[in-house]
């Protein structure tokens, strides 16, 4: 039996450098896709394709012969412009291609910020209503990717929508970029202390991820078992809940600042992951196994 073969986009980031190393791990052969030569993971079976995934032509190349795409990238510090042109045109553009091609399947790396959680909503479901216009941009976008990938025939398609990712890396949001900018800016410290930090850790986001797009999770004709053949099916990927006085406290322990506590209405539900563990998948980092390598990351 020949391995797989897989493209993802963005493989040097901080979701798809796991991405690439769990598929490596499953004996895949991963055409990973980056802007810059030589940042590619250096794993066994994983050639480097240096491009813009956004230009049509190296897009059909690249996905051309494979067996499935994984898109990773969205570009958290840009402005709504160049995140519309990147995480939304360029993530169409390399999707199209690999619906053209006749490559089966393509999974895309969400957010559970696609749905709308304000103090009154409970718990989150893949049926949960969306964000509405006037919220922020990355969601916003998110949203609207999401749905223009549901539009999209030609191949089966995948949302996998993670909270919060947490695990160590110069690029890693909630480990590095967040809690230095919360050194930095006491306007950075306040949360409700009961609000729901819904989370999930970049390895167990890897695993599943990597396990749909080699078949070891296959696709089937209920979404209870897995990912319906032919159509558009988001999964939610969550860990149990934590509450922002886990998260913040932990912080702003190991940076030696304070936290501070808002009193007002929040939301204090959980990203519920049902579908994704009746494909098999569960979480295996615990809430302390990923705090203890965030204080770590931070104190070093």
């Amino acid at each position: 039996m020949t391995s797989p073969i897989v493209v993802v986009t963005g493989a040097n980031g901080l979701v798809g450098s796991h991405v690439v190393s769990a598929l490596s791990e499953r004996g895949a052969t991963v055409r990973a896709v980056v802007r810059r030569v030589g940042t590619a993971p250096d794993l066994t079976g994983v050639d480097e394709h240096v491009g813009d995934f956004g230009d049509p032509v190296f897009a059909a190349q690249v996905v051309a012969g494979s067996d499935a795409l994984v898109t990773t990238v969205h570009p958290l510090g840009g402005d709504a412009d160049e995140q519309r042109r990147i995480g939304l045109d360029g993530t169409l553009t390399i999707a199209s291609a690999a619906g053209d091609a006749g490559v089966p399947l393509v999974v895309h790396i969400s957010t559970a910020g696609v749905y709308a959680r304000t103090p009154e909503v409970g718990d989150v479901t893949e049926e949960s209503d969306y964000v509405p216009d006037d919220a922020n941009d990355y969601s916003v976008i998110k949203r609207d990717i999401d749905e223009a990938l549901a539009r999209l025939g030609g191949t089966t398609r995948v949302l996998v929508r993670p909270p919060m990712i947490l695990g160590p890396g110069e690029s890693s949001v909630w480990n590095t970029v967040q809690p230095r900018a919360m050194a930095e800016d006491e306007s950075r410290r306040h949360a409700v202390a009961d609000a729901t930090a819904a989370w999930v850790h970049v390895r167990d986001l890897a695993d599943i991820t990597a396990d749909l797009a080699t078949g070891a999770i296959p696709l089937r004709d209920d979404v209870a078992a897995g990912p319906v053949l032919g159509g558009c099916t988001p999964v939610n990927v969550a860990a149990p809940k934590a509450t922002w006085r886990d998260y913040l406290g932990t912080v702003c322990d190991a940076l030696g600042v304070e936290p501070v506590w808002d009193d007002k209405p929040a939301w204090t539900g959980a990203i519920r992951a049902d579908r994704a563990q009746g494909w098999g998948w569960s979480p295996q980092v615990s809430w302390d196994e990923a705090m203890d390598e965030l204080k770590s990351g931070l104190r070093s």
